[in-house]
């Protein structure tokens, strides 16, 4: 049984990873764009207002970027420490436990980013097209080195 799990977790780490990235993405679309009920119960928040409207880019890109696997670890990285801001910042000053003072999806998504920056993006990411291709190139690139003798 524990074979055939782990057979599938790259695939379940990727579609984790999906279907963050998509909730996080669309997070920053309302924010944004005022779409899908918009920020805050309607609207946009204005463009350059600090923190709302940087959060939220962030929100969009990189959701995207993690819903993609592209650059997912660092787009993973900086999301994680935007929702970390977010909670310290906006909703730990009303009370001390997320349930309290409205802080549990920043809180969630922190850890989330953070747990994929450490397990990688796995299957189906973009990121591995790109590893593959690098890999394959260097491989090709070292292959004639190690072929001919060199004279000293």
């Amino acid at each position: 049984m524990y074979t055939r799990l782990n057979r599938a977790r790259p695939y379940a780490l990727a579609l984790f990873r999906i279907v963050v990235g998509l909730l996080f993405a669309c997070h920053g679309a309302a924010s944004l764009f005022g779409i899908l009920g918009g920020a805050m119960g309607g609207g946009s928040i204005p463009a350059g207002t600090w923190p709302g409207w940087y959060a939220a880019v962030i929100q969009l890109v990189g959701g995207i970027l993690v819903m993609l696997g592209l650059g997912t670890r660092i787009a993973a990285l900086i999301s994680s420490g935007s929702m970390a801001y977010a909670y310290f910042k906006v909703h730990q000053p009303g009370a001390l436990f997320p349930l309290q003072n409205g802080g549990e999806p920043s809180a969630i998504y922190c850890w989330v980013f953070l747990l994929i920056v450490f397990t990688g993006p796995g299957a189906l990411a973009l990121d591995r097209l790109f590893t593959s291709r690098s890999t394959a190139r260097n491989a090709e690139d070292r292959t004639p080195e190690a072929a001919s003798p060199v004279a000293v």
